[in-house]
């Protein structure tokens, strides 16, 4: 079967060097789509989590990325609520996502698991807390995703279509976005241009070309 797309999985940060980036920009079938895990914007709070990498140099590897793809979607996973993290590291970790503007990001309530070395630390966060930073931070994801695809109406793009679910077409750009169309021809498997119409929910919706 001929492979029409290439997609990583999620990456250690540290690993995309400039040498890494000038390498994968000469595979043509590369997804435009990166998820790396930062866990944290707060390099304090990655310092506890032993993290080898700052706040600082997580954002370097983003601008590397959208330096190579101008249509590159970069999506996260975040803990809140590690223990020890202060209103003022939570507010660093909401400052820093807010600038870098991640397409979405996969928000995690820090929870105790018996046996690691977090569940012995001092000033564990509470419950109630975790809940109010996990909320500020998913209604900022949604408002991210929601501003991003909205600069695609009007805009053509490739879509590779998958399968079909209720009266759409279901398939993602190269850069990872979802896209419905409605057809009365299988689309499934095809790799076809889109013109981009509206959106729906927090996806897109268009008619073949």
């Amino acid at each position: 079967m001929e492979l029409k797309e290439l997609d990583f999985g999620s990456i250690e940060p540290l690993l995309i060097s400039d040498e890494f980036v000038e390498r994968m920009v000469k595979l043509e079938k590369m997804c435009h789509h990166f998820h790396l895990s930062l866990q944290s914007g707060s390099t304090k709070t990655l310092a506890r989590m032993n993290r080898r990498y700052t706040a600082e140099e997580f954002e370097e590897v983003t601008k590397r990325l959208r330096k190579a793809y101008d249509d590159v979607i970069l999506t996260t996973d975040i803990i809140v609520g590690f223990p020890g993290e202060t209103e003022e590291e939570f507010t660093e970790t909401f400052e820093f996502l807010s600038k870098i503007k991640f397409f979405k990001m996969h928000i995690f309530k820090y929870s105790i698991r018996n046996g690691t070395k977090a569940a012995t630390m001092k000033d564990q966060v509470p419950g109630d807390i975790k809940e109010i930073r996990s909320k500020k931070l998913l209604e900022l994801s949604d408002k991210n995703e929601l501003d991003y695809i909205k600069t695609y109406i009007g805009k053509e793009v490739k879509v590779l279509f998958e399968e079909k679910s209720g009266e759409y077409y279901k398939g993602h750009t190269a850069n990872y976005i979802m896209v419905n169309v409605k057809s009365d021809k299988d689309l499934s498997g095809e790799l076809l241009k889109v013109k981009i119409t509206d959106v729906l929910g927090l996806e897109l919706v268009g008619n073949v070309k």
